[in-house]
């Protein structure tokens, strides 16, 4: 049996500017299905490498599939539908799968407008895949489909065609039983600017016991899960001695959440020699690194160089919000001790919501300049349909193409201002904070690795402005302040959502909140103890991820 997974080709001017991306999901899912004996299995990476839909159409002619399998974030969903759509035009017979965080929670609105789409996997994919694989295998697809938990379909009978979700299924409890097949991937085209080097993102935990009400990725993944260290940094091991990886972010949520764990890692690294070839990068919350200051050299030297923290908002107000359970005060204390520490720290901000101002916009550029981060990063909030904080604003919400849900384009339209103001004033922080930082900053920040590796994050950002790709800034006519009177967005108004999806909403919305932890249980489990993801993630607002 010959499967066929499709990275489809979505580019957003986003954290692509630092460079290409190895598909993760492919690695995981391949790994599994040769552990379970499927071994003839393709690959094709249309994103990477930029391919046309003619393209992706000879390149699927030349193979003779019988399943054929894709991934969606929320802003590739349509280039996934599409690429499916030919696969199936000209593999009538082969079964067409979709996976994703998107597909997971919006199957409804995903089967109504792709019916071309036999079958979507709710979930992570790993087990649920092969016991859908099996099934196909022995003959007892579509007869026995409602035996495997995870799935979403449609059906047609004498009543007429609707679509149905099994129960879900469980989420992997064994992590360290799952070997991703890494040789899958083209390593020559994975290059991180920044460092110019291959870069990889191995996967360490799944999950995240925080319930920020932008996010997702805790109702994804669900219950906490973490890896046996030494495990990872055989993978680890692995990407360097095998295909010459030399800098790494892992995918985690939070790596730091389980401090014992995370010590163990950077130890094992130290252990191996490993934290001399290799440097690496993590997201994290910044009461973790107040929690671990005395920590933060350990963790520099296991090669650790690049630390994105979640820090969100300069004003309490959107903190409180955005469920953040931190004070802005800890925002600079924790950005200070990165510093002191040697580790480059960058900065989230997320704008757009519909009670931005120029006032609060202008805020966050002096609360940048305040902290003294190391990299700064202004992502345009982006209303998941499936998060709370969707359900508070639906009312406002206005467009539902959701290809522009990308962290880059402004989905929200402040009562304030018009949507090409609110991208002129964040694009006007980042000229400023850019400009102040390669003149001031980056070319006196000593010597060494710090020093390149800042140097190498501004190429990487000049690099993506003079080519117009930073934020999609081409595609919307964007040129400067006097060009804003010309910018468009190109939202596809005739994107509506599916009317079983709208109502799904509310219960799915009603459902979440009750599900969800209290805030100080949640703190005291994260971050109170020292002994105490693989479909591809939502794009975060880190722009090295």
């Amino acid at each position: 049996m010959r499967i066929l997974l499709i990275h489809p080709n979505y580019h957003s001017g986003g954290a692509e500017i630092a460079g290409n991306w190895p598909p993760a999901w492919a690695a995981y899912l391949a790994g599994s299905l040769k552990g379970a004996g499927y071994t003839d299995i393709r690959f094709i990476d249309a994103m990477t490498n930029h391919l046309s839909d003619e393209q992706l159409r000879e390149l699927l002619a030349a193979e003779k599939p019988d399943i054929i399998g894709a991934t969606a974030i929320t802003p590739s969903i349509y280039k996934a539908e599409r690429a499916l759509q030919i696969a199936k035009e000209i593999h009538p017979d082969a079964i067409t799968i979709l996976g994703g965080i998107h597909a997971t929670f919006m199957y409804q609105q995903v089967l109504s407008e792709a019916p071309w789409i036999d079958v979507i996997v709710r979930g992570e994919g790993e087990e649920i895949l092969i016991e859908l694989v099996q099934l196909i295998d022995a003959g007892a697809w579509p007869a026995d489909r409602h035996s495997v938990k995870g799935l979403a379909f449609s059906e047609t009978d004498a009543d007429g065609t609707r679509i149905v979700a099994t129960a879900a299924a469980a989420t992997v409890k064994d992590l360290d039983a799952i070997s991703p097949d890494w040789g899958i991937l083209e390593w020559e085209k994975y290059k991180y600017i920044p460092l110019n080097c291959r870069v990889a993102i191995p996967n360490m935990a799944r999950g995240c016991p925080f319930t920020c009400s932008f996010c997702s990725q805790w109702k994804f993944w669900r219950d906490y899960r973490v890896r046996d260290p030494v495990k990872v940094v055989d993978e680890i091991q692995t990407l360097y001695e095998r295909y010459d990886v030399r800098f790494f972010i892992l995918a985690d949520e939070e790596p730091t959440i389980n401090r014992k764990k995370f010590i163990q890692f950077c130890e094992e690294l130290i252990a191996r020699g490993l934290n001399e070839k290799l440097t690496w990068g993590i997201n994290t919350r910044v009461t973790d690194i107040l929690r671990d200051a005395e920590f933060l050299p350990l963790y520099r030297r296991a090669g650790l160089l690049h630390v994105s923290l979640g820090t969100e908002a300069a004003a309490q107000m959107k903190l409180d919000r955005f469920n953040k359970e931190t004070k802005v005060s800890d925002n600079k204390r924790a950005i200070q001790l990165l510093r002191e520490a040697g580790i480059v720290v960058e900065a989230q901000f997320i704008v757009g919501l519909e009670n931005e101002t120029a006032e609060t916009l202008e805020e966050t550029y002096r609360m940048a300049l305040d902290w003294k981060p190391d990299l700064a990063n202004w992502s345009m909030y982006t209303p998941w349909p499936f998060t709370q904080l969707f359900q508070e604003l639906s009312s406002k919400i206005e467009v539902f193409d959701y290809e522009k849900y990308n962290f880059v384009t402004p989905i929200m339209r402040p009562e304030a201002m018009d949507r090409a103001e609110l991208l002129d004033r964040v694009m006007n922080n980042y000229r400023r904070f850019y400009m102040r930082k390669a003149l001031f900053s980056y070319p006196w920040s000593g010597t060494g690795q710090r020093r390149r590796y800042l140097l190498g994050c501004l190429k990487a950002f000049l690099k993506s402005g003079f080519e117009r790709k930073f934020y999609d800034l081409g595609k919307v006519g964007y040129w400067g302040p006097q060009s804003k009177k010309k910018v468009d967005f190109h939202f596809d108004e005739n994107r509506r959502p599916a009317a079983a999806q709208m109502a799904d909403w509310k219960a799915s919305a009603d459902s979440a909140r009750k599900s969800r932890p209290k805030p100080q249980a949640v703190t005291m489990t994260a971050c109170g103890s020292s002994e105490h993801r693989l479909d591809e993630h939502e794009p975060h607002s880190h722009t090295h991820h």
